[in-house]
């Protein structure tokens, strides 16, 4: 019943003010969008820029995003208590929290999109070194991986922003799963996260890569989706 009144809550603010606010505010060029698969868990990993950021996915994707989200944002009296009617699920970063690394397996093994920026936390315009929490839990489930890439809302500031329009970019790649290791190790981790950082480095222009402006091709032990 609570999941039901959760998805409820996020689907109505959805067909409300978020696709109403961005259709004001912004105008999108969305590729990819075939790529994203119409069921099944799916681990949805995008760089983060901005604040602007997830408002935006969330009114083009076409799927309930469970997001992760900082802790901070829960212990705001009001923000709070929004994201978990959302069903968000908050996380402490920078440490291990083995409390939302649980709950959004559980996401997952119910077939939910889990929404995660692997840097956990906005790079200001350019990739940064992302955390190895969202390789850790693809590996852990073997759920599919999608890499999302989004620009041109870096100089987004809010509120002076939401009377301007803003011309944004989002581009969908296609899914994959990360290599089954017989042992999850620091090392195959490791190996995960850069995996995950080059597919989404490869979605971006040149110029937002950041840490993985080398990037290559994707690693030939990463499966497309199956």
């Amino acid at each position: 019943m609570k999941e039901r009144l959760q998805a409820a809550f996020y689907w109505l603010n959805v067909w409300t003010w978020i696709r109403a606010a961005l259709w004001v505010v912004t105008s999108q060029d969305v590729v990819g969008k075939e790529n994203i698969p119409h069921k099944g868990a799916l681990i949805f990993t995008c760089n983060h820029f901005s604040v602007g950021d997830p408002p935006l996915l969330i009114g083009i994707f076409p799927r309930r995003i469970v997001w992760m989200a900082k802790q901070e944002l829960f212990d705001l009296p009001l923000l709070g208590k929004l994201y978990n009617m959302g069903g968000f699920i908050p996380v402490r970063r920078f440490e291990g929290d083995l409390r939302a690394i649980r709950r959004s397996q559980d996401a997952l093994r119910r077939g939910h999109v889990l929404g995660m920026f692997p840097e956990g936390t906005r790079s200001g315009g350019r990739l940064g070194r992302a955390e190895p929490g969202t390789a850790l839990i693809a590996l852990r489930t073997g759920a599919l991986v999608l890499p999302v890439a989004i620009w041109g809302t870096e100089h987004v500031r809010l509120p002076r922003d939401l009377f301007r329009r803003t011309k944004a970019h989002a581009r969908f790649g296609e899914p994959y799963r990360l290599p089954n290791p017989s042992r999850i190790t620091r090392e195959a981790v490791a190996a995960g996260t850069d995996e995950i950082m080059r597919r989404i480095a490869e979605l971006l222009p040149p110029e937002y890569r950041g840490e993985y402006a080398d990037t290559g091709a994707p690693s030939a032990a990463a499966q497309v989706r199956t």
